[in-house]
């Protein structure tokens, strides 16, 4: 979720976990990641290396924290974003998770079931707990318990150019029950198509890879009536590859095929004025406000037939099996979501912040503000978690596979019948994951 993945960027890892071999390599790789644990360090926190704001305000936070609390100090470890989950499961394998793991949000049930994450009710005060946002507490939660907590979400819309939509003759949706229609949607961008260069005029990131395609465009097949997988009876088949599932695919195929999609490999598709649209998040706020002002506006995305539906989830605070002092690692978290420093996170990447008080206390995601969108979809209940099981990783790295083949001209009816196969197939082979 940029997790993403995500954000906190949504732009999250790709797929599976690796294999145990490839995971025990990374043990030696992980040794010398430039952690400044040390004997004097009551906590040890792993951090995913995102944005560079990010990690400023991160270490930020852990400064005034260590300065408060000289007993108590944080030793920070970054991790590179791109191996992260593979660094985590090398050291899960070794014994050598750290007190505190920053984790993506999707990948919280796989991690709870693997053993290496501690409930968190009991440790965290109940008052933290229930100014979570929605979102943000059912993200962390498996099979009735809490286990991670996340200091924002993510936001995904529509980013648009409202003086192109205009002068194309449509309407600009405020709310996701206005959203445009798959029909409106196809007529506008066919008249900005008439009215552009080249026709394509829709930035749907495809130079992005991995999580983006389940966190960018699984929310459409819910919205079709689809769906990545039966969330009752966990089984793929029938609902991935199911007649909803597979017009939602034929949809964006066709968009692509039209050649409304610039393939944006530069990733300055928007900002460069070459599309009116860009299928996107939070993590782009600040260069596309840069770019065009108040020019700009944030829209819902398309409705296919079951109502506009935005994704959710980014990166979260875990305290492992592993700490040392459990509580004491739970008033860190707290630390973190304090509004004074949520608010200092989402300022720096954009994101909706992950509490109550918190989004109170956000102009930008106020009435009237312009990610206000954002903050409505997460909290009256517009957005579609990703499936919160330990099959999550294989429904991932499925789908992903899915989407890239149907970029590139699958039939949609084959690939995501392949992927319900092989996310059935894992099922059965780990028992249903019970």
């Amino acid at each position: 979720m940029r997790s993403a993945a995500a954000p906190g960027r949504c732009r999250p890892r790709c797929g599976v976990f690796a294999g145990a071999l490839a995971a025990l390599v990374l043990v030696a790789v992980l040794a010398g990641c430039g952690r400044e644990a040390g004997p004097a360090a009551a906590l040890t926190v792993w951090a995913h290396a995102g944005q560079a704001a990010e990690r400023r305000v991160l270490e930020a936070q852990v400064a005034r924290w260590n300065a408060a609390h000289p007993e108590a100090r944080v030793a920070l470890t970054l991790l590179p974003e791109g191996a992260y989950g593979s660094q985590v499961q090398a050291a899960a394998l070794a014994g050598d998770l750290p007190d505190v793991l920053e984790l993506d949000g999707p990948y919280v049930a796989s991690y709870a079931w693997q053993g290496h994450l501690r409930p968190l009710d009991g440790l965290l005060p109940p008052d933290v707990i229930g100014d979570l946002i929605p979102s943000v507490r059912a993200q962390g939660t498996w099979r009735g318990r809490l286990y991670a907590v996340g200091a924002f979400d993510s936001g995904l819309a529509l980013w648009a150019r409202r003086s192109l939509v205009e002068a194309a003759g449509a309407r600009i949706p405020a709310h996701p029950r206005e959203a445009w229609s798959a029909r409106e949607f196809e007529a506008l961008l066919a008249a900005l198509a008439a009215r552009d260069p080249d026709g394509a005029v829709l930035d749907l990131k495809l130079n992005w890879q991995g999580e983006w395609y389940t966190y960018g465009f699984s929310p459409l097949l819910v919205s079709a009536g689809g769906d990545l997988i039966d969330r009752s009876r966990w089984r793929a088949a029938g609902t991935l590859d199911g007649p909803a599932s597979v017009a939602a695919m034929r949809t964006v195929q066709g968009w692509i095929r039209r050649g409304y999609v610039d393939p944006n490999l530069d990733d300055a598709a928007f900002v460069q004025g070459r599309v009116a649209l860009s299928w996107s998040g939070h993590w782009d706020w600040p260069r596309y406000r840069a770019a065009w002002g108040e020019d700009l506006v944030l829209v819902p995305l398309p409705d296919l037939g079951r109502g506009s539906r935005s994704g959710q989830g980014s990166w979260a605070w875990g305290v492992t099996t592993r700490a040392r002092d459990p509580r004491l690692a739970a008033r860190f978290l707290a630390f973190l979501l304090r509004p004074e420093e949520v608010l200092a996170m989402t300022a720096a990447n954009g994101a909706v912040p992950g509490t109550r008080t918190a989004l109170a206390r956000s102009p930008a995601h106020a009435p009237g503000g312009p990610l206000h969108l954002y903050a409505v979809q997460l909290t009256q209940g517009w957005t579609v978690p990703r499936p919160r099981t330990p099959a999550y990783p294989v429904i991932t790295s499925a789908f992903q596979q899915a989407f890239a083949d149907i970029r590139d001209g699958v039939d949609p009816r084959a690939a995501l019948a392949r992927a319900a196969r092989l996310i059935d197939e894992d099922i059965a082979a780990n028992a249903g994951y019970r």
